[in-house]
C-alpha cells in the first residue's frame, strides 16, 4: 500500500552516473531531491559484462569533482561499480533502490505527483536519466523464447565448451565472441551486414579480425537468424539455409530506451522515435520535465556515453534555478 505522498523539489529517476550527478548538482544548488532506482545501484553498469573495460578514460568517467583512479588508464566494471558506489557515499545521495517509477499525473499547480510501486511522490521538477540498456532489441523469429536465448551477458565461464551462436557486429557482440572462445566455446558469428561493427574498440579489431582469418570463430555475414530450436539453429544465409547445432544463442542485438514510460510521463517523439527535449536546458515538451544521458539519443545509442553527457546535469539545474530567480 502507497504511503502518503512525500515532498521533494526534484526527483531523478535512475541511479547511473548521470542520474548521480543530477543528484549531486540538486545537493549544490541546495534543492531536496530524491533518487529512484528499479535495480542496485548503477542498475546498467552492475549487469554489464564481468570483464568488460571501458573505452573511455577514467577521468572521463568522473562525476561531482572526485578523481577516479583506476589501475589502467581505461577502467573495468569492477573499478566503475566501486567508485560510483563512494561517490554516493561521499555526497550522502538520497537514493531509493529497488523502486520502480510507474506513471506521473500533472497537478493544477504544475508540480508532478510520481507513482512507483512503492511510494507516491509530489515534486517541482522530474529528471529522467534512465539509459538505454533496459530493453533488448529482439530478433522476433521462432524459439526465441528458450532459456538457452540471452540477450544479456555477465561470464564467459558459463559457455565453456559450448557451441555458441552470436548475433551482432558491434562492441557487446565481438567481445562476446572472444571472450567465450578462450573459455573453449565453440563459437560463430552470425552478421546482418558485410563486415565488423564500425564502433569497435580499436584494440579488439585485429584480434577479432584474426581469430575469423584463423578459422577459429566462423562468422556468416549477410546473415540472420530464422529459427531456434532447443538444439540447433538454422540461419539464413546467401548461400541458402543452414541448420547448425548449438547449446546457446547469445543475441547482442542492442537495446533501447523505456519508451513506454517517456510516454507515460507524457513526452513526445519525434518522426525517428527520438524523445523531442531543448538541447541546451534538457526540458522536454512538458514543462519542469527533463531528459539526461543516453536516454536523450532515444534509439540512436551512439550518441551519448558518460562522458559526454555529464554535463547534462549542470546544464538542467541551471535551467531550474534560473526559471525560480
Amino acid at each position: 500500500m502507497a504511503t502518503e505522498n512525500q515532498h521533494y523539489d526534484i526527483l531523478i529517476i535512475g541511479a547511473g552516473p548521470i542520474g548521480l550527478a543530477c543528484g549531486i548538482e540538486a545537493q549544490k544548488a541546495g534543492k531536496s531531491y530524491v533518487i529512484i532506482e528499479k535495480g542496485p545501484l548503477v542498475n546498467s553498469l552492475y549487469h554489464y559484462p564481468v570483464f568488460m573495460t571501458f573505452f573511455s578514460t577514467s577521468q572521463k568517467l568522473e562525476i561531482g569533482g572526485v578523481p577516479f583512479v583506476s589501475i589502467s588508464n581505461k577502467p573495468n566494471r569492477n573499478e566503475a561499480l566501486e567508485y560510483y558506489r563512494r561517490v554516493a557515499e561521499k555526497f550522502a545521495l538520497n537514493i531509493r533502490l529497488f523502486e520502480t517509477v510507474e506513471r506521473s499525473e500533472k497537478l493544477p499547480n504544475g508540480d508532478f505527483e510520481v507513482f512507483t510501486n512503492k511510494s507516491n511522490y509530489q515534486v517541482k521538477q522530474v529528471i529522467v536519466a534512465t539509459g538505454f540498456y533496459d530493453i533488448p532489441v529482439l530478433m522476433n523469429i521462432p524459439g526465441e523464447e528458450l532459456s538457452k536465448v540471452k540477450h544479456y551477458y555477465q561470464d564467459p565461464h558459463l559457455y565453456a565448451f559450448s557451441k555458441v551462436v552470436v548475433v551482432g557486429a558491434n562492441n557487446s557482440a565481438i567481445d562476446v565472441a572472444l571472450e567465450t572462445y578462450r573459455k573453449g566455446a565453440k563459437v560463430t558469428l552470425v552478421i546482418r551486414g558485410g563486415e565488423i561493427g564500425s564502433y569497435v574498440k580499436y584494440w579488439v579489431r585485429p584480434d577479432i579480425e584474426n581469430r575469423i582469418k584463423e578459422g577459429e570463430i566462423k562468422v556468416y555475414y549477410h546473415s540472420e537468424l530464422t529459427h531456434i530450436s532447443p538444439n540447433s539453429v538454422t540461419i539464413k544465409t546467401p548461400e541458402g539455409l543452414i541448420n547448425l547445432e548449438n547449446d546457446f544463442v547469445l543475441a547482442m542485438t542492442g537495446y533501447t530506451p523505456n519508451f513506454k514510460l517517456l510516454a507515460n510521463l507524457g513526452v513526445q517523439f519525434d518522426k525517428e522515435q527520438n524523445p523531442i527535449h531543448h538541447t541546451e536546458t534538457m526540458e522536454t515538451n512538458v514543462p519542469g520535465l527533463y531528459l539526461a544521458g543516453v536516454v536523450c539519443g532515444g534509439m540512436d545509442t551512439h550518441k551519448w556515453y558518460i562522458e559526454n553527457s555529464r554535463v547534462h546535469a549542470e546544464q538542467i539545474m541551471k535551467h531550474i534555478v534560473g526559471a525560480q530567480r
